[in-house]
């Protein structure tokens, strides 16, 4: 099963965005969002609205 970080990172490649474009929209750190993509960390489920708002993913595609 894929972790969520991989999920949104291929999301993200989809769109053709930027790590850091896309930490800027959600308003979180690139770090953080490096974290996530890598596995390091889980994001909130906060975060993860954000992020699949941004991405126009459902948020149950990352879960």
């Amino acid at each position: 099963m894929d972790n969520i970080g991989k999920k949104v990172k291929e999301e993200r490649l989809k769109r053709r965005l930027k790590q850091y474009e896309l930490a800027k929209k959600a308003g979180i750190s690139n770090t953080y969002l490096s974290d996530v993509e890598v596995g390091r960390t889980n994001p909130s489920i906060k975060t993860l609205d954000k992020l699949s708002k941004i991405l126009e993913v459902d948020i149950r595609k990352f879960l």
